[in-house]
């Protein structure tokens, strides 16, 4: 039994090179997982699919791919293996924040082709003081996915010496330091590990307001970068989470069906009945269907060639958390559902049970700031 599917769209480049991905992925989830950072074959399969020149201006020979074609290509390695799924999105949205360096610092990113992968983190702890040559930048970042496979890593800090303003700064691999913290009980095969940037000097073509990230550039000639960072941020955290969950539907639904295939219509003693089991499914399918139409209207507006309208982007940030919620309630029901049998660590249920409860922290898919940011424009309608 499978879950309702929306009409089928034509394949796409990425959408098609995204089922290679998912199968190799799929074969290495276990192994990635238990070495804690993606199988080198699953990363190389990323780069060569098109994620990280995905969003790279087609000037330096990128894609300048649609956000709508993404969110899609990532459902479908996250039915296979969620952390790659996340690893493809980073290095996708990574690689659209790169574009927003001066001339000069886009050609040194992609100096070498447009498939550079690009992974960072947007958390505001890190400092930089400004030299006659750049900036001198500090600091330690947790979290910070597909690190060990990087060729650049973006980090935003604080200003020192003046007005506080944040910045956006881009360090090539060999000018930082990696330390083993990755152990969570979900999203195992992501290697989020911490880095470490001890007074390094990054020139002045290497940075960028923050500001021009999150508010967008109105001139820019890619229409991704002329949208707010909310228009699309919850999309890169939210569709990994729904192809796993897709995934636990997958392999709970056949568990399920027998269940209401073999069943009496009359129990015949204590234990879940066939209605149970049908109830569960149709609720658990239902809930699936109804997070992908969210995350694919939001995806749809975050394209639209006009850009999204300051209520368009508060609502897509409302709609990816929702769908977040909506996500690990069908999970969750699924694994209770499962009994004993779903918890078997040789089984994937457990596997995508953990993933999407874990993925679904991201401060990104959080609903109480995206419901504040909602109510702001939302009444003054």
């Amino acid at each position: 039994m499978t879950a309702g599917k929306r009409a089928a769209a034509a394949p796409t480049a990425l959408a098609e090179a995204a089922e290679r991905v998912a199968r190799l992925a799929g074969e290495h989830a276990v192994a990635s997982e238990q070495a804690r950072r993606l199988h080198p074959a699953v990363v190389d399969a990323i780069r060569a699919a098109g994620f990280a020149r995905h969003f790279v201006p087609n000037e330096y020979g990128g894609t300048g791919g649609g956000t709508l074609d993404l969110v899609r290509a990532l459902v479908v390695i996250g039915r296979q293996c969620a952390s790659a799924a996340w690893s493809a999105s980073i290095v996708a949205g990574l690689g659209r924040m790169a574009g927003f360096l001066p001339a000069a610092g886009r050609d040194r990113i992609w100096q070498h082709g447009p498939d550079a992968l690009v992974v960072g983190s947007l958390a505001p702890i890190g400092r930089a003081v400004e030299s006659a040559d750049g900036w001198r930048l500090s600091g330690t970042w947790p979290s910070i996915s597909v690190v060990d496979h990087c060729d650049w890593a973006l980090f935003r800090a604080v200003v020192g010496g003046g007005p506080k303003q944040a910045r956006v700064f881009a360090v090539p691999r060999t000018d930082f330091l990696v330390k083993d913290t990755w152990t969570t009980i979900g999203m195992g095969g992501t290697g989020s590990n911490t880095v470490v940037v001890d007074d390094v000097l990054v020139p002045h073509e290497l940075s960028f307001l923050g500001d021009d990230l999150f508010d967008g550039r109105p001139d820019a000639d890619q229409a991704y970068h002329r949208m707010p960072l909310q228009a699309v941020n919850g999309l890169l955290f939210a569709a990994p989470a729904l192809g796993a969950a897709r995934g636990a539907y997958a392999h709970w639904s056949g568990y399920a069906g027998d269940k209401i295939h073999n069943l009496p219509a009359k129990p015949l003693g204590p234990g879940p009945s066939r209605t149970f089991y049908a109830t569960t499914l149709a609720r658990s399918a239902g809930e699936l269907d109804s997070a992908e139409l969210l995350l694919e209207r939001a995806a749809a507006t975050a394209e639209q060639a006009a850009g999204p309208s300051p209520l368009e982007v508060a609502r897509n940030a409302r709609d990816c958390a929702l769908a977040a919620e909506l996500l690990v309630t069908s999970v969750n029901r699924m694994f209770s559902a499962a009994g004993t049998g779903g918890q078997s660590t040789t089984g994937p249920l457990q596997r995508f049970w953990r993933d999407v409860n874990s993925a679904v922290t991201h401060v990104g898919l959080q609903f109480e700031p995206a419901a504040l940011g909602y109510a702001v424009p939302a009444t003054e309608q």
